[in-house]
């Protein structure tokens, strides 16, 4: 096993040096407007330490005042305990907003970190984003 540090500098021997960039994120998060207030936002690939970050502001920034944010985890192969923590600050968040959060969540990878820690019993969790959306479509 490799480690990659993002901060390498590397020479090509005429005494330029260039950064080479990190490890590609391996997370795609897309959101869209379901219905007046109503928001998904699916994600896939991998919630950790180095991913999370983008996935908080992705989330955070969409729970409104009264609107329902669904987290379609669906495609996510690993969830961390950095993943977790953007979980339990939405959850937070959407409590003091007065909104819905609701977590779509169907993998292993996601199931078991939600069970272990029993964040699965604090979250609306669904098989489906059809199931999360509920009466909220339309």
């Amino acid at each position: 096993m490799s480690v990659h540090d993002p901060e390498v500098v590397t020479t090509d021997g005429s005494g330029t040096g260039a950064v080479e960039s990190g490890p590609a994120e391996h997370i795609d998060i897309s959101a869209e407007r379901v219905a007046d207030g109503v928001t998904v936002v699916r994600v896939t690939g991998e919630v950790d330490m180095l991913t999370a970050p983008r996935l908080r502001s992705e989330v955070i920034e969409r729970i409104t005042t009264g609107g329902t944010l669904v987290l379609d985890l669906g495609g996510v192969g690993f969830l961390g305990s950095a993943g977790l923590a953007v979980l339990v600050e939405a959850a937070q968040r959407s409590t003091r907003e007065q909104a819905a959060f609701r977590v779509v969540a169907v993998e292993r990878a996601v199931l078991r970190p939600l069970a272990a820690t029993g964040l699965g019993e604090v979250f609306s969790v669904h098989p489906s984003v059809a199931e999360a959306l509920g009466g909220d479509r339309g």
